[in-house]
């Protein structure tokens, strides 16, 4: 029996497929894309200087309407300023860590963030509870009998911090994924920090009650304040 040939003729056997052109995209795609247009980079260094030098010029406002401490004439100068100095890198420091990343990298660095919002909050506590030099007869003293009656100086000390937890939320806005609730709580305790910079400056009542919890409550408050409304607002 002769081997049959399986040489098969390939240009015959071949099917035609028809041609397929998509459609066009429409008018509603076409539009869309018309909307389209380039996002400017987020420029972290300049949006904290921007962020840091907005806010104290707030504080400054803030304090002026609340006026200056009473003792501060009788007040050491290295306490005013040092503290000062302190309050002040209590708000920089945390709010740094929230707005700038690290080099090469896009994203807030949200685990110094945490250590920074923790032990900002621990810290401030702990000096107003340790450290609290009093004018005599012109300091304030609460204790505990009287010690409801600094709510004020924590609204004022939320009042400071409402508006660099604002600039950092709208700075942040769609750029903290990954470890915002860290990320808020460090941008409200460094607005924290600024509040108890503006209640360093204004505040005469100098007992440890005060001084500790409302004080340093503010950058408590503010930190966990923040930790749970920043995130949506910035998402």
């Amino acid at each position: 029996m002769a081997k049959q040939d399986q040489t098969w003729p390939v240009e015959a056997e071949r099917i035609a497929l028809p041609t397929f052109v998509p459609p066009p995209p429409g008018d509603v795609l076409d539009a869309m894309i018309a909307e389209v247009v380039a996002v400017r980079a987020r420029r972290p260094l300049r949006q904290f200087l921007l962020l840091g030098v907005a806010s104290l010029l707030y504080s400054a406002l803030v304090l002026l309407l609340v006026h200056p401490r009473k003792d501060m004439p009788g007040q050491e100068l290295a306490w005013l300023v040092g503290a000062g100095i302190v309050w002040t890198m209590g708000f920089l420091v945390p709010t740094a860590f929230a707005l700038i990343p690290r080099k090469g990298s896009v994203m807030p660095r949200w685990r110094f963030a945490a250590v920074a919002s923790m032990v900002t909050a621990v810290a401030f506590v702990a000096l107003g509870l340790a450290i609290h030099p009093s004018v005599p007869g012109v300091s304030l003293h609460y204790g505990t009998e009287r010690f409801v009656h600094g709510h004020f100086c924590l609204e004022i000390g939320l009042a400071t911090a409402l508006v660099p937890v604002a600039l950092g939320a709208l700075c942040l806005r769609g750029a903290i994924p990954v470890g915002s609730r860290w990320v808020a709580a460090a941008l409200g305790a460094g607005g924290g920090g600024l509040g108890g910079l503006v209640l360093h400056l204004h505040c005469h009542v100098t007992d440890p009650l005060h001084q500790g919890v409302v004080h340093g409550g503010v950058v408590v408050v503010s930190a966990l304040l923040s930790a749970l409304i920043v995130p949506r607002a910035a998402a």
